[in-house]
């Protein structure tokens, strides 16, 4: 699938999605990545969604995002509470989606000028 919008204004743009990659700038990524207006996050080592643990969110704490939008793979899927406990006392609100529909979103919340990060499993 690809993304399209008419203004990035030099932020981080998802610009295609599949089962495989994601690309953000038509730059592709294999793996599980968190994209923000800024910058994307590479090493996030997030291989399936059962694997996630609160480290994985421990470093958006850092980044205080407005919003986190975490993209469950092909299954849209329900986070357990403890996981992201510690985004939840920070007043950081977590939406669950598959992933596709987590690249629409943080599209939209971007071009919005929106704090919003995507952290999305592939």
């Amino acid at each position: 699938m690809k993304l399209h919008l008419t203004q990035a204004a030099g932020n981080q743009l998802i610009t295609g999605y599949s089962l495989t990659s994601i690309s953000v700038n038509h730059r592709r990524f294999e793996q599980s990545i968190i994209v923000l207006p800024n910058e994307v996050i590479t090493d996030w080592k997030v291989g399936k969604f059962d694997a996630l643990t609160t480290e994985n969110f421990e470093g958006l704490l850092t980044i205080k995002p407005e919003v986190v939008l975490l993209g469950t793979g092909i299954q849209h899927r329900f986070i357990h509470p403890k996981l992201i406990a510690s985004l939840t006392q920070a007043h950081i609100p977590v939406e669950c989606m598959t992933t596709d529909a987590a690249c629409r979103t943080y599209n939209i919340l971007m071009a919005e000028g929106r704090q919003v990060a995507a952290a999305l499993i592939l």
